[in-house]
């Protein structure tokens, strides 16, 4: 839910058109990705603040149903429907001719997995990837796809800078959940985990690591913006949790976030304006 935050920035940069070719999300950045893609402004923000008004959204009910803190399967498979709540206008994305990256944590082979455009034939298998992103441990039941469980994308760093690398690039445009100077720490409750998931110890072992790869990606981004070759959009303030259900909080949330992208937009394009 700091995503509502970041939903600002998002929706600062389709007003701009400020359009990206190569476009890389994990977690409820997966979401942004997608709608971003599909350039579907209001989506974008109702997608992170408006939605928790639905009574069928999650909680701790619901995490007690076997569904979810977050009801993924409602969330992702139900309502992008074209006759539902919040329908995803997936002519639009698949007509987009940018790349794309969906970074998914494999339960079983405790790996991350990448998948593009190409793995996308019908709705169906777009949302399914989506959710697979977003499956957060524990709080949400794993994603089944392809054979495959999987949980969210953030298990094994939670950045998607080594994908953006591999497929060759050089400079980067990052939209962060966290405020600067962040880091995050060791992981805790690891005996409960580990009892969580102790069919899968590789698992584990990648959450506990955690860390240690989030805060370097971290180091990485911010030499490589010292050097001119990345701008990090940090935000000014996170003032909501990643479980955040309160409709006011996300709603303010998200506004600090658009006022943020309103006064920051010339200095993005003026990074933008030396790799287009």
């Amino acid at each position: 839910m700091r995503a509502s935050y970041t939903a600002g920035i998002v929706k600062t940069l389709l007003e701009n058109e400020l359009y990206f070719d190569y476009v890389a999300g994990i977690s409820a950045g997966a979401s942004h990705c997608v709608n971003y893609l599909s350039r579907d402004k209001e989506r974008v923000e109702r997608s992170f603040v408006d939605f928790v008004l639905d009574p069928n959204f999650g909680g701790w009910k619901s995490l007690l149903k076997g569904d979810g803190y977050f009801h993924a399967q409602y969330i992702y498979e139900e309502t992008p429907l074209p006759d539902s709540v919040l329908p995803f206008d997936f002519q639009t994305f698949m007509d987009n001719p940018a790349q794309m990256r969906i970074g998914v944590f494999d339960l079983e082979r405790a790996q991350t997995v990448y998948y593009s455009k190409k793995d996308i034939h019908v709705l169906k298998d777009l949302m399914k990837i989506v959710r697979s992103s977003s499956s957060l441990p524990i709080m949400m039941p794993p994603t089944q796809y392809n054979n495959h469980l999987y949980i969210d994308g953030g298990v094994a760093c939670g950045i998607p800078l080594e994908v953006a690398k591999k497929d060759g690039f050089k400079k980067f445009f990052v939209v962060l959940t966290r405020e600067r100077g962040f880091r995050r720490k060791p992981l805790k409750f690891k005996t409960a985990i580990k009892a969580f998931y102790q069919k899968f110890p590789e698992t584990v072992e990648a959450l506990a690591n955690r860390h240690l790869l989030y805060n370097q990606t971290l180091d990485e981004l911010e030499d490589l913006a010292a050097a001119g070759y990345a701008c990090i959009i940090y935000p000014d303030v996170m003032p909501v949790t990643a479980y955040e259900t309160d409709y006011e909080q996300l709603k303010k949330s998200y506004a600090l976030g658009y006022m943020q992208g309103q006064r920051d937009c010339e200095v993005w394009k003026y990074f933008l304006s030396k790799y287009y």
